[in-house]
C-alpha cells in the first residue's frame, strides 16, 4: 500500500478501507517513534561535537555543552527547559538503556514510554537501571516481544517502580524523602479566560489539602448551597489563600493589566493584557478594574504625558525600565518555545560589544535561556519592529516576532498599567 517514508506522508488515498486507514495510522506511529530514537541520537551527536568545539576553545570544563539543550529546544520547537530534558534522554538511552532504545528506534516504544522507564530507575545504580531495561525492554528468549510492548502507560510505570523497589529499595525510599524539595505552585492559561492553577506537594499534604476542599463542600451541600462540588472547592481554595471573605469580596492581590487609554475609557475593544497570562477582552479587563481597589499611572511618563528616555548609561537596567521590559514583554520570555517567566533582563546585543542599555535593546529572558545565550558562539541582534534575531553556534537563525504590547515610538498615554492593589505603590525611572 506504501513503499516509502515519502508515499506514507502522503497520505491515505481516497477510498482507503477502514483497514486501510488503521494500517495506516500503526504506520505513522511507528515512523513517529523511530524518528523520536533518531533525533535523540542526534542531539547526542551535537553535544559531543559542541564539547569538542568548546574544549578546543579553551572553555572551562564546567561549562562544557553550555548551550546545547538550548540548540536541541530550538530546533525541536520546544522549550529549554524541554529541551534539556530531552537531551538528558537521548544520553540515557543511548547509554544506559540500549534495549529502550532498540524498541524506539524500530518503532514499538514512544518517547513518553521511554522517559517513563528513565524517570523509574532515575535513582539506581547503572547496574540496576541496565537490569530494568533488559527484563521489560528485551526480547523474549524465543524471540516473543519485549514485555513493554504491550503495556498501558500505568502498568509500565508500576511495572517499573515494583522493579526498582525490588532492586534497591533504600534508593527509592530516599529519592521519595528527597523529592519534597521540588514542591512548588504554578500557573498556566486555560480556554475561555480560566487559568490552570496547579501544585506539586508531598502527598500527605496534596491529600490533606484536597480533603479539606472536599469537606467545604460537603458542609455547603448540607446547608443548601446550590453551588457545585467544584465551585465549593475552587471558591473556598481561592477564599483561604487570598483572604477573600466571600466569593463576591474585592481582592487584594496585585495584578497588571495593560490596555489602551481607549479601552480603559469604553470607548475601544482591543484585548487587554494579564501578566501572567496573556490576553483577554476588554470588557473582562474592565469589570477587573471595577471589581478591585485601583491604582492608576502612567508606564515612565513625564508630567505631560511623554515617555521619558528609557536608556541608562550602567550595565545594569535600573528597576524601573527592567519592570517595563517585564511589562512589554507580557512576564513571559521572548526565546521561540519558551514559555518560562522572565527572570533576566537581558541585553540583546551584549554590552561588551557595545550594546546600550535601552527598550530596543533589552529583552525579558528565563535564567536558562539568558545563560544559553551567553555561551560560546551565540549571537543576537534586535530589529527595528521589536522583533530579535538568534544566530547559534550552528548558524542557524531564530526570529522572535515582537510582543503584542510593543510600540516604537509610542504617542502620549498609548497605553497605561493597572496595578490591583490595596497598597499604592509607584516606581521611578532612575536613568
Amino acid at each position: 500500500m506504501y513503499e516509502t517514508i515519502d508515499h506514507l506522508l502522503d497520505g491515505p488515498p481516497p477510498g482507503a478501507s477502514e483497514r486501510e486507514l488503521v494500517d495506516w495510522i500503526s504506520r505513522l506511529e511507528q515512523v513517529k517513534c523511530t524518528a523520536e530514537a533518531v533525533q535523540a541520537e542526534a542531539a547526542v551527536r551535537l553535544d559531543e561535537a559542541a564539547r569538542a568545539r568548546q574544549a578546543e576553545a579553551g572553555t572551562p570544563a564546567r561549562k562544557l555543552g553550555e548551550g546545547v539543550a538550548s540548540q536541541v529546544a530550538l530546533a525541536r520547537r520546544v522549550s529549554p527547559a524541554r529541551g534539556a530534558k530531552l537531551l538528558g534522554l537521548a544520553k540515557i538511552l543511548l547509554a544506559e538503556m540500549p534495549h529502550t532504545f532498540s524498541l524506539m528506534k524500530a518503532g514499538l516504544f514512544s518517547q513518553w514510554q521511554a522517559t517513563i522507564l528513565a524517570r523509574e530507575t532515575a535513582c539506581l545504580t547503572l547496574d540496576d537501571r541496565r537490569v530494568i531495561d533488559h527484563e521489560l525492554c528485551a526480547p523474549g528468549p524465543d524471540g516473543e516481544p519485549a514485555k513493554a510492548v504491550s503495556m498501558g502507560l500505568r502498568q509500565l510505570e508500576n511495572a517499573a517502580k515494583k522493579l526498582a523497589i525490588t532492586l534497591d529499595q533504600a534508593a527509592v525510599v530516599a529519592r521519595a524523602a528527597n523529592a519534597a524539595k521540588d514542591r512548588r505552585v504554578s500557573l498556566r492559561p486555560a480556554p475561555d479566560t480560566m487559568t490552570w492553577l496547579g501544585a506539586l506537594l508531598p502527598v500527605k499534604d496534596g491529600v490533606a489539602v484536597f480533603a479539606a476542599l472536599d469537606q467545604a463542600a460537603k458542609t455547603a451541600a448540607a446547608a443548601g448551597d446550590e453551588r457545585s462540588r467544584g465551585q465549593v472547592m475552587a471558591d473556598t481554595l481561592v477564599d483561604r489563600v487570598t483572604g477573600r471573605s466571600t466569593a463576591d469580596a474585592k481582592p487584594r492581590i496585585e495584578v497588571k493589566i495593560v490596555m489602551t487609554a481607549d479601552t480603559l475609557t469604553n470607548n475601544g475593544d482591543q484585548p487587554a493584557m494579564v501578566e501572567g497570562y496573556g490576553p483577554v477582552p476588554a470588557t473582562l479587563a474592565r469589570d477587573a478594574l471595577n471589581d478591585a481597589e485601583v491604582f492608576i499611572r502612567r508606564l515612565f511618563t513625564d508630567p505631560a504625558g511623554q515617555l521619558v528616555a528609557m536608556e541608562s548609561r550602567s550595565r545594569k537596567a535600573p528597576d524601573g525600565l527592567a519592570e517595563f521590559i517585564t511589562t512589554r514583554d507580557g512576564g513571559i520570555c521572548r526565546t521561540n518555545g519558551c514559555d518560562a517567566p522572565i527572570r533576566n533582563i537581558d541585553h540583546i546585543q551584549r554590552h561588551a560589544d557595545g550594546g546600550t542599555t535601552s527598550v530596543e535593546n533589552l529583552q525579558g529572558l528565563c535564567e536558562q535561556c539568558n545563560q544559553a545565550k551567553e555561551a560560546l558562539g551565540w549571537q543576537a541582534r534586535p530589529g527595528p519592529d521589536g522583533s530579535i534575531t538568534t544566530i547559534t553556534p550552528t548558524g542557524h537563525t531564530y526570529t522572535s516576532p515582537p510582543p503584542d504590547t510593543w510600540r516604537p515610538d509610542p504617542p502620549p498615554l498609548s497605553r497605561a498599567e493597572f496595578t490591583l492593589r490595596d497598597v499604592l505603590l509607584d516606581h521611578t525611572l532612575a536613568a
